[in-house]
């Protein structure tokens, strides 16, 4: 990786997602968090997966737009996590497909998704979405953003999945 220096972040144009919903499960907008130029962070969408008839809250799932090096490599465009107690319901594939119209929107095909390596149910949402492994890469001390990962996150499985 040739990067010396975090790479210049782009403004978007947030836009009011539809509503969101698959069966018992409702992905609820907690935030629109601006880029942060400083540290090289893009801009993107914080949800929240909720059970869509009591509010329950079941997880979480964040869209980060735009094109870096970092974002491709090692953050991806999509991170998720499932509470433990509602684990085995595909939440996480379930939410990342409820994305796919604001993915389409802020143009991000393909979208980069990254899982550490000895990260089984990521790797298995991946799939479950049609996501397809491309490699494993591993972050070298120098790079510019190996300070925001802790040293035993730094290899990535990566995946492409295009959302045509």
């Amino acid at each position: 990786m040739a990067i010396k220096s975090r790479e210049k972040v782009e403004e978007i144009e947030y836009i009011d997602p539809p509503p969101m919903r698959d069966g018992e499960l409702s992905l609820r907008l907690a935030a629109k968090v601006p880029p942060d130029h400083k540290k090289g962070w893009v801009p993107s969408y914080h949800f929240e997966m909720v059970h869509s008839d009591d509010g329950t809250v079941l997880g979480h799932i964040n869209l980060r737009i735009g094109n870096i090096e970092n974002l491709r490599m090692f953050a991806g465009h999509i991170g998720f996590a499932v509470l433990e107690p509602f684990r085995g319901h595909h939440y996480a594939a379930r939410s990342c497909r409820l994305l796919i119209p604001l993915i389409r929107h802020h143009r991000l095909n393909p979208a980069w998704l990254t899982c550490n390596v000895d990260n089984e149910p990521s790797k298995r949402t991946m799939e479950l979405i049609g996501a397809r492994y491309v490699e494993t890469v591993t972050m070298a001390d120098d790079y510019p953003y190996a300070p925001d990962y802790p040293p035993d996150s730094r290899t990535k499985r990566r995946y492409r999945w295009d959302v045509l």
